[in-house]
């Protein structure tokens, strides 16, 4: 839809309307619900229905309706296509969701034009909050994980580690992964000896990985997006004989992912990662979500499922101090900034400057608790800021 209708369709929505009350309050999701990142929009979407079984599906006396679109993958043209539809002919009030960076950043874009508020719950690339102004983030970003990743690992009083081989996805938030952990691991005194990056589709691990062993780094660094690939990169490791017990692996919460872990057996053991969520988590509202999971969707939350329970808080939150108001973009960005709350994960907030996510990011390591693989936090580092948008505020 061109970029004049949108602004004559939104024009024409301002004629009369119902009282305010009476009207639904409608969030207009974005996910992908088939194909390779299917799990992903659904552990989302279950985290979105958590946070309202817990709150209910009223807000400032408007009833929560979820209008849901499958955008299938990294589809940019069909996620900007959606969240104009969503906007114009479905009249939603908030926008939603989004996976994946391509999909955000397109819809990034509706969202500026239209003066439309919208809530990342999982797109991880730092500037995806720049694009809109209109725009907050419930999920975290890349360089936030990987900077204090890297700075961690080179600490002689954290993983003391020398010399590390990179192994990323070739998109933006590998790219984004690779920049920010290269940049503190060096700036630690690291040295980064070599790095690949793997296609984004149906990548076959196993060469980079035995290229990878060959060197015989001190420790690999790798990236995958959550999904199916973090599986089948633990069990390409696995077959290739790579003990993290020799040559220490490290990576981002994907690469631990619960389905992974199952699926790597002991073979995960020694795995150490940077993340800002696993359910395993021990506070009491992480234990109230993860029963309330198994009772639900039998099966447990992930961080894609945080992402979006405290998107939805965002989103609740936002509504109430607008007293139920929606028409403005601004107002309920505004309300957005600076809130700080209890999450699954722990205390997190909404930097006033940014929209973007503040949390503590806990340093884990895969042991075995009660028969199984379990990433067990070791350090932790609080109030960790997105540090791209850090640096560029100073």
């Amino acid at each position: 839809m061109p970029r004049s209708l949108v602004a004559a369709s939104l024009a024409a929505l301002a004629l009369a309307t119902p009282a305010l009350a009476q009207q639904p309050l409608r969030i207009g999701l974005i996910l992908p619900l088939l194909g390779q990142f299917a799990d992903t929009g659904i552990q989302v979407e279950n985290g979105i229905r958590a946070y309202m079984r817990h709150h209910g599906d009223v807000v400032a006396g408007r009833k929560i309706q979820l209008v849901r679109k499958d955008v299938g993958g990294a589809n940019p043209d069909v996620a900007k296509r959606l969240a104009q539809e969503l906007v114009v002919r479905d009249k939603v009030d908030v926008l939603a969701g989004f996976v994946l960076t391509p999909n955000a950043l397109a819809a990034a874009d509706v969202s500026a034009e239209a003066k439309k508020f919208m809530v990342v719950m999982n797109a991880a690339t730092s500037i995806i909050t720049t694009k809109s102004p209109y725009m907050v983030r419930s999920s975290v970003t890349l360089p936030q994980v990987a900077e204090t990743f890297g700075t961690w690992a080179a600490n002689p009083k954290g993983g003391n580690i020398k010399r590390v081989y990179s192994m990323v996805t070739d998109y933006g938030p590998g790219h984004d992964f690779e920049a920010a952990f290269h940049r503190a691991f060096k700036a630690g005194g690291g040295e980064i000896t070599g790095a690949v990056r793997f296609p984004v589709a149906n990548p076959d691990f196993s060469a980079f990985i035995q290229r990878a062993k060959d060197i015989n780094p001190e420790a690999i660094m790798v990236f995958v997006p959550g999904g199916t690939q973090p599986a089948a990169l633990g069990k390409a490791f696995a077959e290739r004989g790579v003990d993290p017990n020799k040559i220490k692996i490290l990576g981002s919460g994907e690469t631990t992912a619960e389905p992974a872990l199952k699926s790597m057996g002991d073979s995960s053991l020694g795995i150490i990662t940077a993340y800002h969520y696993d359910y395993k988590q021990d506070t009491p509202l992480n234990r109230k979500l993860t029963e309330t999971f198994q009772q639900m969707f039998k099966r447990n939350p992930d961080f894609f499922s945080v992402g979006g329970y405290d998107g939805m808080h965002v989103i609740y939150e936002a509504i109430r101090k607008t007293g139920g108001k929606t028409s403005d973009g601004q107002a309920l960005v505004d309300a957005a900034k600076g809130l700080r709350f209890d999450s699954p994960r722990g205390v997190m907030s909404i930097d006033p400057e940014t929209r973007d996510v503040v949390q503590t990011i806990y340093i884990r390591r895969v042991m075995k608790v009660a028969g199984e693989p379990t990433n067990v936090p070791f350090d932790r580092i609080e109030n960790v800021k997105d540090p791209v948008k850090a640096r560029a505020g100073k």
